[in-house]
């Protein structure tokens, strides 16, 4: 191999390796510090010792976030309803764009535009909107029937079971299989139902997971300004709102990344099962636009 072709492999990969770090140094800063007292946290945070398991280490910090938290209730909470909000999500979003990319109907295309649309409107415009509205609606549950929404998983699920990105990432995918398929199951008397699922979803696999994994990660790190304004039991709290435990009296620096630490885990946990697939799926298919 010619000398400057594997000096190019190497500045290629010497680049790749430093990117990495640079998105790998806050997790390593973050474990590291969860097991450090504050003081010398906050002193070590001005050199490299910041990134090295020295000093007086121990899982006080892990002991007290446990203490002063309850922990298992609030990630049982997030990951229950990131959980149910991806499978609908998974659901409702896949029918959509199969309507969309295999139904001829009228006014589609126009349907299909302004729900592109929406995807520049941020969420703070419609909270407050969306807020009177839940606080309106009735429910029946195991605890009878109520008006209002309010401190429940059903407020923190069903507003988020739909949304415009993973419908596109859908419609996308979908545009890109050979209609044949589809023409000959509704030529051998398929319904448009069982096209769907057993010619469609079976072949939709590295666009699940790619749907699966964005979601999941919008759901699970973004339980903050909607939870705040719906959940003021502890029993419907998220991960992120534990947060203001830490910073009530004492700020606790290494209880804070004790936590962090300890929630990220659902999250890295998730990625790894799928992480193939979303790959796949950016080689494959990728979320052309």
């Amino acid at each position: 191999m010619p000398t400057h072709r594997i000096m190019s492999i190497a500045v290629r990969y010497l680049l790749l390796v430093w990117i990495a770090l640079i998105f790998i140094f806050p997790i390593v800063f973050m474990v590291i510090s969860s097991f450090k007292p504050d003081l010398q946290l906050l002193s070590d945070s001005s050199s490299l010792r910041a990134f090295l398991p020295v000093g007086d280490l121990s899982f006080e910090n892990y002991r007290n976030a446990f203490n002063r938290v309850p922990i298992h209730v609030f990630i049982f909470n997030s990951v229950f309803i990131t959980g149910v909000t991806v499978v609908l999500s998974l659901v409702f979003c896949s029918m959509a764009a199969f309507t969309f990319i295999f139904l001829e109907w009228k006014g589609r295309g126009i349907v299909f535009s302004i729900v592109l649309a929406t995807l520049i409107i941020p969420f703070e415009t419609i909270a407050i909107p969306l807020l009177l509205i839940v606080n309106n609606l009735p429910w029946v549950g195991l605890e009878g029937f109520k008006m209002g929404w309010f401190n429940s998983y059903h407020v923190q699920i069903i507003p988020f079971a739909v949304d415009a990105l993973t419908i596109f990432l859908f419609a996308q995918y979908f545009r890109d299989l050979p209609k044949d398929l589809v023409e000959a199951a509704r030529i051998d008397g398929a319904t448009w139902f069982q096209v769907y699922r057993k010619i469609i979803i079976p072949l939709a696999g590295p666009v699940i997971a790619t749907a699966a994994i964005l979601r999941f990660l919008f759901m699970y790190n973004n339980q903050l300004l909607w939870p705040i304004m719906v959940v003021q039991e502890e029993t419907y709290r998220p991960v992120m709102l534990g947060l203001q435990y830490f910073f009530q009296l004492n700020t606790a620096w290494g209880e804070i990344m004790a936590y962090l630490t300890i929630i990220t885990v659902p999250v890295l946990i998730f990625y790894l099962c799928l992480q193939r697939a979303f790959i796949a799926s950016i080689a494959s298919t990728g979320v052309k636009g």
